[in-house]
């Protein structure tokens, strides 16, 4: 205790030599004082003794796929594309293709032709369910067309759909037309 000695508020400069030899080395347990380790494939810091988890990552960085050697994991690629509020369902929804070919280029036969319009046609529907979706569609539709007229950039058709969602949700739109 005489080495820590504290004079007012102020630690010694021992304690504090203590605290960086420490933060430099691995991180105690808080239970029983062991190593604690980082668990990079599962995101969270592991004390190697107790097994106690000091810190737990939510979100797993890793990849979503397994690769076993280099040329898989060169093949590999993330999947999906971002999100835009240019697309009035954040482009999340699943879009079915206009042309009536299957997987591998072959003509559709004429049943299957017309199972794929009626699916269209309802994936269309569901997509737009109410008024104020189908609002946000056509005027997301409008503020695209409007900045392909002008050669604007990406981030500003971005934000002119920001400002219509917001004033759409605050209800500034109602009884005012699209343009």
């Amino acid at each position: 205790m005489s080495e820590r000695l504290h004079t007012r508020g102020s630690r010694s400069r021992t304690e504090t030599e203590d605290e960086s030899e420490r933060t430099d080395e691995t991180l105690s347990c808080p239970e029983c004082d062991g190593n604690v380790i980082n668990d990079e494939e599962h995101g969270e810091s592991v004390c190697a003794d107790c097994g106690l988890v000091v810190e737990a990552d939510s979100v797993d960085r890793g990849p979503e796929w397994r690769a076993f050697d280099s040329r898989e994991k060169d093949e590999k690629s993330r999947v999906g594309a971002p999100t835009t509020n240019t697309m009035h369902d954040k482009g999340l929804s699943t879009n079915i293709d206009w042309r009536d070919k299957d997987a591998y280029g072959r003509s559709l036969g004429a049943r299957q032709r017309q199972k794929m319009q009626r699916l269209r046609k309802w994936n269309e529907r569901f997509r737009t369910r109410d008024s104020k979706e189908r609002n946000l569609k056509q005027a997301l539709g409008e503020i695209d067309r409007m900045a392909s007229a002008q050669g604007l950039p990406d981030n500003v058709r971005e934000t002119a759909s920001v400002i219509y969602r917001r004033a759409l949700n605050e209800d500034l739109i109602r009884g005012r037309s699209i343009e």
